[in-house]
């Protein structure tokens, strides 16, 4: 199925099955309205929830071309859009002399693409993946309003570059700030929470066929455990299910979870608070 045939929620629960991705309804319904309507759609949730992985599901599953922009704390314009690419330029004046035209020197040639222009000049269909926008500043994010907001940019030396096709946006965010209230009225909104226990078995049975029976349990226990714990820093996500599983398989059946507990904390408080407090005995 093409990308822009996805209408409704069985279409999108097809897409996303295709592609190993377990989703739910209400992820579905926002994926075709997203779709249907061409508005951004929002995903938020804590790290590890699959927001990322929604974006690749449908890329690899539609046959869409993926475009990824991950977000990091000064991202700028150079980094999102465009550069000139000035040791060319500088090379191509050398070698010019004084009958250099200045003008070529802004030829399209020397312009490094990066991924907002490339999703506005593809011309497949392509799902933007706009990774981690909590993580831009706010002169960012005022950006991007605009972008989203045209599907164009203006590039001095070049002039106006305006999308050939509307690419599907989705961004992602770990709610590290808020977003302004304007970005979000753009976009649709969906959150994507930790599953219940019946669909991350699902979605290990899906991306972890190998698993048997057995690990799968220990590891859906062992996680709903660490989960309840309010006191850990950083609660383990589906990724991090997904590697206990992996890991636990590669061990053996006498693989031990505290052994493997470094495949779902990342924190040297939450390792010790764990096995020092006896939570997963007899998992």
């Amino acid at each position: 199925m093409r990308l822009a045939q996805i209408s409704c929620a069985a279409e999108a629960s097809a897409v996303l099955a295709s592609a190993g991705y377990v989703s739910d309804r209400a992820l579905e319904i926002s994926l075709a309205l997203a779709v249907t309507l061409g508005q951004p759609l929002l995903l938020e949730g804590e790290a590890g929830v699959g927001k990322t992985e929604v974006a690749r599901a449908l890329a690899s599953a539609t046959g869409a071309a993926l475009i990824r922009l991950q977000c990091h704390e000064g991202i700028d314009l150079h980094h999102a859009l465009y550069e000139w690419d000035y040791p060319r330029q500088l090379l191509a004046l050398r070698a010019a002399g004084d009958g250099v035209d200045e003008g070529r020197l802004y030829d399209r040639r020397y312009l490094i693409t990066r991924p907002l222009l490339s999703a506005l000049e593809s011309e497949e269909p392509a799902v933007l993946l706009i990774d981690e926008i909590d993580r831009a500043d706010d002169a960012f994010e005022a950006f991007l309003l605009e972008f989203l907001s045209d599907f164009a940019v203006s590039i001095p030396e070049l002039g106006t570059v305006s999308a050939r096709s509307r690419p599907l946006v989705i961004l992602t965010s770990n709610r590290t700030r808020e977003l302004h209230d304007a970005l979000k009225r753009r976009c649709l909104y969906h959150w994507i929470d930790y599953p219940d226990r019946e669909r991350e078995r699902a979605i290990l049975a899906a991306r972890v066929p190998e698993a048997p029976a057995a690990i799968i349990e220990r590891v859906l226990e062992a996680v709903t455990r660490l989960r309840a714990d309010p006191e850990l820093y950083k609660l383990p996500g589906v990724g991090e299910t997904l590697v206990w599983a992996r890991a636990l398989l590669a061990l053996g059946p006498d693989g031990d979870l505290e052994d493997t507990l470094g495949a779902v904390l990342k924190v040297h408080e939450d390792l010790r608070r764990v096995r020092a407090s006896g939570v997963l005995a007899g998992v």
